[in-house]
């Protein structure tokens, strides 16, 4: 190789080679410094041009992607029915999304592996390709009748309702809640605004009560005990006797734990049936003593609570029992006080696997999702998480429920020609405030079609909140809506 043909060839190979090293310092280097300058706007521009998929439930659109025709933002996602629905479908906003837009965005902007032989063709055919749909668990009704209920008159909660045979969840509203079409915009700044707004707001509508806020259960939790004894001892029935003082000596306190309001339970010593059906305290309290921590605490971990981490696909808070600490300690998170912490969705799974003779399935929130042509690419398959009791056990606990609804304190969630079973709570939280109204609930009770959870957060529904009065008509309503009452 003569000289001049040498000297051109280190020159092309320099220049490769400098080429090489500006093209990595630009993609590494300088990578999110370039993505996160404002005058960039190829990335936003990019995110709009895709066809997400639509998010559907039965025959409601909750999530689409409209072709605005510009040539900058193509298209735009827009909810139509936003606040009811929030709290399932989140939002799509010019950097970041949430919940079930998070959980399938890979599925709903098309860039899934799933979908490969989908865009192959695509690209076949010069077809422009479109994001996969997502079809939810969801009852429109059941949603719809939960968000009017429980949105009346400024309550603060959340409701789940969920399917006891499969897990598939029917309803998960959170209020306050928020109108996900104004963080959808391709504005940056009119989103920032919106979003600061949002989050700022001392109610925090942004906050998915369901999922990701646990709250001390109260009284809701004595099922969680009874099946504690009830397996402790397969003899035990409703019509057991155990003993229930009007206040329950405590050990290592003076102080002791009373019935709701000091009330008398009985005269002192009452069937589990009658200790269910009023709610007392100090039966369970007795009862969670005598049992043990472990005892109590494995049986809450049969039902789900402190297990793995649990996802609907989006992430849920963890509940739990509470720590190892006194029997008075004890007594007290026996009875759903204390350290004791629930999400509403772990509550309606309890619901549920007593509803379903024992067996807790896990909760799901996607039934299938399609390509945009139609083709399944998954479809829901209903998965057991647990056996928390036996048959034998669940079905006495099932009896001593729908006695709490036909006379004891959840008569407010009757419904007429339908067999319903349930229990209240009403928990306290800090001295001087007033407490939250829980409610669990199924029905019909002879074959479940709806297991529900909801709380009503301290202050909301007046200072005269309980879960009978309170919480137990909102149920009522969505479980009609299920069994279309």
């Amino acid at each position: 190789m003569n000289g001049p043909l040498k000297r051109a060839a280190l020159a092309c190979l320099l220049m490769f080679g400098l080429l090489m090293l500006n093209v990595n310092y630009l993609q590494v280097v300088r990578a999110e410094d370039l993505s996160s300058n404002p005058l960039n706007r190829r990335n936003l521009y990019a995110r709009y041009d895709i066809e997400r998929g639509r998010i559907t439930a039965g025959d409601k659109v909750l999530a689409e992607s409209v072709d605005t025709g510009t040539n900058d933002f193509r298209f735009e996602r827009r909810y139509p029915e936003g606040k009811i629905y929030a709290p399932v479908t989140g939002f799509f906003a010019p950097e970041s999304e949430r919940d079930i837009e998070r959980a399938e965005n890979r599925l709903l902007d098309g860039t899934s592996a799933d979908l490969l032989i989908r865009r192959s063709i695509d690209l076949f055919t010069a077809k422009r390709s479109k994001g996969a749909n997502v079809d939810l668990t969801i009852n429109p009704k059941a949603q719809e009748a939960a968000y009017r209920a429980l949105g009346a008159s400024g309550k603060k909660g959340a409701l789940v309702a969920i399917e006891p045979k499969t897990g598939a969840i029917l309803a998960m509203v959170s209020i306050p809640t928020y109108d996900p079409n104004l963080l959808s915009k391709p504005d940056k700044d009119s989103v920032n605004k919106a979003y600061k707004k949002l989050a700022d707001d001392k109610d925090q509508p942004l906050l998915n009560r369901a999922i990701e806020r646990t709250y001390p259960p109260g009284s809701t939790f004595k099922v969680v005990t009874m099946a504690a004894y009830l397996e402790s001892d397969d003899t035990l029935g409703p019509q057991t006797e155990v003993d229930a003082p009007q206040r329950l000596a405590l050990p290592g306190t003076t102080v002791g734990l009373p019935n709701y309001g000091g009330a008398a339970c009985g005269s002192g010593r009452v069937t589990l049936s009658y200790a269910l059906e009023k709610s007392c305290n100090t039966p369970f309290g007795k009862i969670g003593m005598e049992l043990g921590y472990e005892a109590v605490n494995d049986q809450a971990k049969k039902f789900g609570i402190g297990g793995e981490p649990l996802a609907i696909p989006m992430s849920v808070a963890a509940s739990d029992f509470g720590p190892h600490e006194d029997q008075a300690a004890l007594a007290q998170a026996s009875i759903g006080q204390r350290s004791n912490q629930m999400t509403p969705l772990q509550m309606a799974m309890v619901a549920a696997g007593i509803a379903n003779n024992g067996v807790v399935m896990k909760p799901y929130l996607v039934n299938k999702i399609a390509d945009a042509e139609g083709g399944e690419v998954e479809s829901a398959s209903p998965e057991e998480l647990s056996t928390a009791m036996s048959e034998d056990s669940a079905h006495k606990l099932q009896e001593m429920m729908v006695n709490v609804v036909s006379r004891g304190t959840a008569g407010a969630a009757q419904i007429p020609g339908v067999t319903v079973a349930g229990k209240t709570g009403t928990a306290e939280t800090a001295k001087g405030r007033d407490p939250h109204a829980w409610f669990i609930s199924f029905a019909p009770a002879e074959d479940p079609k709806v297991a529900i959870a909801l709380i009503v957060e301290s202050g909301s529904a007046g200072s005269d909140a309980s879960g009978g009065h309170t919480a137990a008509p909102i149920a009522k309503s969505v479980m009609e809506a299920v069994l279309g009452r």
